[in-house]
């Protein structure tokens, strides 16, 4: 369905300022060439993540003032769950205050160390939650997920052939359960068809393991399956989602993402002893097995956002919208992974900036490129995010993709903001050759590209 316009009306407005060349220059400098540290308030189109930003609808804000915050089986959670329910299909639902709380969760409960969790790309926070508790985290997505330049409708397929040969790798009794990230955030929001859901599926049940969903983009992957795959067509978007988790055992999801909401996420399990073991450490890290760190009123707008995301014609402009800034990117010949995601636009890295080696982290410069250049925040996913060493020999690994992330916020930019962020990414390209790569100055020992702080390789300015 391609929508002539925008299925909503704006009703509240946020005034947001341009800051000059010049200060951002010296903020960036100050930063460390590491966008996160900027204040908003210095930034014009903000795409460092679609991630809690959405707009929010009347219909929420209404719901989060009815909103019951008794401690203990709240009139806001009876509801939330049971909206859970009817969509994901599984017997228990854990809520937390956010996705990364979930993984945290099942992890730490079900994952010893020295055991392997594949999935076709892990993100960032999935990878280090596994790797906190001592696991590995093996990423098995299909070849042609790793091609930016290959058309496709599948990219974030799992490959069974890396799946089977992890088992035969590392045996069964090492991997505690198969995680299947829909749509593949990592690999560029490219979606997962409901044929490799059926046979990652079949083949888990056959080694007896269980099959976890990351459900943070599960409306959107639903949507390219109608769209897309072969016999969905007159299927609607629920009856997809109960197809596709009715091959798993259980998600995790950040309810910052499909369910439009600014904080908020759960777990949701059929296996009673895994409940459980969840609720136990929930109940010390998160709170009261009804609220898991959230108020009743956030319970409440989740639970009407599950309801929103499931609406075709605000998926088919949500995605539409992604896609007509992949084509404005086309006519101004900016290298992107194809096609476009669900959430976000994935810019090509190595191609952009062809001289800069991978150490060097091509993605991150052109993130800070951006933002130097119109104050645009993007963020990057490739060597700073996921450089890794090899648990055998101990090498350091770069990914095989090294992106820049565009990432759309739900109901909150104009086709106009988005034309904007498109030529200033030819801005960037034609500036290209110019640019130097970077250094870290610093870096934690986790998830370093939220804090690390960098400089230009040769000294002097960028």
């Amino acid at each position: 369905m391609d929508l002539p316009f925008e299925p909503y009306r704006i009703k509240v407005v946020e005034r947001i300022h341009r800051v000059s060349p010049q200060e951002r220059a010296r903020l960036l400098e100050e930063a460390g060439y590491n966008v996160f540290k900027i204040p908003s308030a210095a930034i014009y189109v903000d795409l460092l993540t679609d991630s809690g930003t959405s707009a929010m609808s009347d219909r929420q804000w209404a719901a989060m003032m009815t909103g019951d915050e008794a401690y203990a089986q709240s009139r806001s959670f009876v509801e939330f769950e049971e909206v859970v329910r009817g969509i994901f299909g599984y017997r228990h639902v854990i809520p937390t205050h956010q996705g990364r709380a979930a993984e945290g969760l099942l992890f730490a409960t079900q994952v010893k160390p020295g055991q392997v969790v594949p999935s076709n790309i892990h993100f960032d926070t999935t990878r280090a939650n596994v790797e906190h508790v001592g696991g590995i985290a093996l990423d098995c997505v299909a070849d042609e997920g790793l091609d930016p330049k290959l058309e496709a409708p599948f990219k974030g397929d799992m490959s069974l052939a890396k799946l089977k040969a992890a088992f035969e790798k590392y045996g069964a009794e090492r991997i505690p359960l198969v995680m299947l990230t829909i749509t593949n955030n990592s690999g560029g929001g490219q979606p997962v068809s409901l044929a490799n859901i059926r046979e990652v599926s079949a083949f888990c049940c056959e080694m007896g393991v269980p099959l976890i969903f990351d459900a943070c983009r599960f409306a959107e992957n639903a949507w390219f399956i109608q769209q897309r795959e072969a016999g969905y067509a007159d299927k609607s978007i629920d009856e997809i989602c109960a197809e596709v988790f009715a091959c798993g055992d259980g998600c995790t999801m950040s309810a910052k993402k499909d369910a439009l909401v600014n904080i908020g996420g759960f777990v949701c399990l059929n296996d009673d002893q895994w409940a459980l073991e969840l609720t136990n450490l929930l109940i010390l890290r998160e709170g009261f097995p009804t609220y898991g760190g959230l108020a009743g009123r956030d319970l409440a707008a989740i639970a009407q956002g599950l309801r929103e995301v499931m609406d075709p014609e605000y998926l088919a402009y949500r995605i539409g919208q992604v896609a007509r800034l992949g084509r404005h990117l086309d006519e101004l010949e900016v290298p992107y992974l194809h096609p476009a995601g669900g959430h976000a636009i994935y810019l090509d890295a190595r191609a952009a900036l062809p001289h800069i080696p991978q150490e060097q982290f091509p993605a991150q410069v052109f993130t800070a490129a951006l933002y130097l250049e119109g104050g645009v925040r993007a963020v990057e996913i490739g060597s700073l995010m996921f450089d890794h060493l090899d648990p055998d020999t101990g090498a350091v690994v770069h990914p095989a993709l090294e992106l820049v992330r565009l990432a759309v916020p739900r109901r909150v930019y104009t086709h106009t903001q988005l034309d904007y962020v498109a030529e200033i990414c030819a801005r960037v390209m034609r500036n290209g050759p110019r640019l130097r790569g970077l250094e870290i100055t610093y870096a934690p020992p986790a998830l370093r590209h939220f804090t690390a702080t960098l400089r230009p390789v040769a000294g002097g300015p960028f």
